[in-house]
């Protein structure tokens, strides 16, 4: 009789990038949500994720970037879970000729203004301007259509000016 042969866990490939891993994944999250408690659970979401992940068949190779789309995702996915509590939107005025998407920001001003909007707007604009996703991408990671995403930015760039402006942001 042959003895069975064990095959290694996959998630173990997990465990020697984790040390170099963590702090990344965990500024990138802290850098996008701005609350230390929420990086904190969504880097151990992000973790836990990636080792369901590792051990479902055709898991890519494990490697920090991965990670980081893990944490992409899960980001992604709290503000989703979060927009769905808030549900009360609001209309947006139209968008008037000056955009501050042209100009510089108050960095400080416009991650409060930033923080202020709904979680679909955060998610949309972070997305977009912060992380640099081209249209496309943003859609895919919110489970939204193109033309969804590119009405829904058209808004949080609306919202955003708005609450921008009134905080005393764009000098005219």
């Amino acid at each position: 009789m042959t003895e069975p042969r064990v095959r290694p866990d996959p998630a173990f490939a997990l465990l020697g990038l984790y040390e170099s891993a963590l702090p990344e994944v965990y500024g990138y999250l802290l850098a996008r949500c701005g609350d230390r408690v929420l990086a904190e659970e969504l880097t151990s979401e992000t973790f836990l994720g990636a080792v369901a992940a590792c051990r479902k068949g055709g898991a890519p190779p494990v490697s920090t970037g991965w990670l980081i789309g893990v944490a992409r995702h899960k980001l992604a996915d709290h503000w989703r879970r979060k927009a769905r509590e808030e549900r009360g939107l609001r209309l947006v005025h139209e968008p008037d000729a000056h955009d501050p998407w042209d100009t510089e920001l108050d960095a400080l001003r416009a991650r409060q203004v930033l923080e202020s909007l709904g979680a679909h707007h955060q998610a949309v604009l972070t997305l977009r301007y912060v992380d640099g996703l081209p249209v496309g991408e943003v859609a895919a990671c919110l489970g939204r259509t193109v033309n969804a995403t590119e009405a829904l930015l058209t808004r949080a760039k609306a919202a955003f000016r708005h609450s921008y402006e009134e905080k005393g942001g764009c000098d005219d």
